[in-house]
């Protein structure tokens, strides 16, 4: 009998509707975490706004989606900063990907989605 490791990742909970600065011009505001029942399995996806700005170009924003994956287990730690960690389980299958963004895209109007990798 031959069995695989499962490859996890550590998801750190945002506060909703918080900024989170990244680069030297950027930041993300996530809005909502929401769990999707698929075959069996919860799906964690996150959605929110991106704003970059940029001295030559004003600003630009628009919405993400991304999923981090199957959810291995739920806020089980907290981080330096004492924000919800959960290991998730990155999905690779591109059958369960494309079902995904169909459903993700009828349920919240959406167009990018974004997969974690592994």
């Amino acid at each position: 009998m031959v069995t695989t490791a499962v490859k996890t990742k550590k998801y750190v909970h945002q506060e909703p509707g918080k900024d989170v600065i990244f680069g030297i011009a950027g930041r993300y505001i996530p809005y909502q975490e929401k769990i999707l029942d698929y075959n069996g399995r919860q799906v964690l996806y996150s959605i929110g706004q991106v704003r970059m700005e940029a001295s030559c170009c004003n600003l630009e924003d628009w919405v993400y989606t991304v999923v981090p994956g199957y959810v291995v287990s739920w806020q089980n730690a907290k981080n330096e900063d004492g924000l919800p960690v959960s290991e998730v389980e990155p999905i690779t299958d591109t059958k369960a990907r494309r079902e995904l963004t169909e459903i993700i895209q009828a349920r919240e109007d959406v167009f990018a989605i974004e997969f974690w990798e592994t």
